[in-house]
């Protein structure tokens, strides 16, 4: 049996090494009471100080559970930063399946075992919680905050290629740690990183599936801004989104999207540019455009927006369905590559 693996009758993965990895900023008040519910079967609880300035590093260093281990920062990194030092020691460790919970106790550990099984199972290569699944909990939500979080859901699925997901900023997910060695980048420092991860994903096809688990809010208040992100995050997932489309459609393949999307942004461009042009012209002369000049503009703005239209409807189509874990060879099961000892 690996180190600090629990009996089968108390697992209910055998032969998985599983870890949790938690950021703590900021969490003195509740971090002894998430390490607590963390069930015996959990082999690993990273807790990565990011630089707290609070009694959070003397609080885990309190700490009687042999299964923690302290990782510090000495400068703040944010809270991706800190879930990238989780996932490196995680991989360092040889854990199979890693955990990404909050320090704040906002995430119940009792949903632990539905985050994981897809994993276990080689369904999946991450998990994530989906808190839109739980109809009480969108009826509190203000409509401003649901407004936001639709938006958000669409355009990180359009920068994903996850086009079935939905809560998309949700923290509490799982992954297979042999999946994270794939990644072409380290994760974003800050709040953008649950976005990153799910784009890095799509550009390797990584299947994500979403878990259904309600909220649950303690006395915590998101540090996150608003008119930060909002400014923030568009340009990060257009920069992702073009990373993705380059990666998966010209560099790891070449196909129908790739064909429509070198078609079709010339067109749109051209046809969109020429209009412009041709209306300027116009209105300096104070005359109107002939038939001709208005179709020449027109057709190309046509068929460009088609074929866009048509690589966005192929990229739905798109969407991963087989786990990068079992395309790598064997089951995909903790089981199957060989966790069991």
């Amino acid at each position: 049996m690996q180190p600090g693996a629990q009996p089968a009758e108390l697992n209910p993965f055998p032969g998985a090494r599983i870890g949790v990895v938690i950021p703590c900023y900021r969490v003195a008040r509740q971090i002894e009471r998430v390490v607590a519910g963390i069930p015996p079967w959990i082999e690993a609880i990273l807790c990565v100080e990011d630089k707290s300035p609070d009694d959070t590093l003397a609080v885990l260093e309190r700490l009687r559970d042999p299964r923690v281990r302290v990782l510090r920062h000495d400068e703040n990194g944010g809270v991706g930063a800190a879930v990238q030092t989780g996932f490196d020691a995680a991989r360092a460790l040889g854990l199979h399946i890693v955990v990404k919970m909050d320090g704040d106790d906002q995430m119940d550990p009792a949903h632990l075992p539905r985050l994981v099984a897809p994993l276990y199972e080689g369904r999946a290569d991450m998990t994530k919680g989906n808190r839109w699944g739980d109809g009480t909990a969108l009826r509190q939500m203000p409509l401003v905050r649901i407004v936001g979080n639709t938006g958000l859901t669409f355009l990180v699925k359009f920068a994903s290629g996850h086009w079935s997901l939905f809560d998309p900023a949700n923290g509490y997910l799982a992954l297979r740690t042999e999946v994270l060695g794939m990644l072409r980048r380290r994760l974003p420092a800050r709040y953008f990183f649950e976005s990153g991860l799910l784009i890095e994903l799509g550009i390797v096809g990584g299947v994500v599936q979403d878990v259904s688990i309600p909220a649950r809010y303690g006395d915590e208040h998101s540090s996150l801004s608003i008119p930060r992100a909002l400014l923030g995050f568009p340009p990060r997932l257009l920069h992702g989104f073009l990373r993705r489309v380059l990666w998966r459609y010209f560099l790891y393949d070449f196909g129908a999207v790739s064909v429509f999307v070198l078609l079709g942004v010339p067109l749109l461009l051209c046809g969109s540019g020429y209009g412009a042009w041709v209306w300027y012209a116009m209105n300096t002369k104070d005359a109107y455009a002939s038939s001709g000049q208005v179709m020449l503009a027109a057709m190309p703005i046509i068929l460009g927006f088609q074929m866009l239209l048509q690589s966005i409807v192929l990229d739905i189509h798109n969407t991963p369905r087989v786990p990068v874990c079992a395309r790598l060879g064997g089951s995909g099961t903790a089981e199957g590559s060989g966790a069991r000892t």
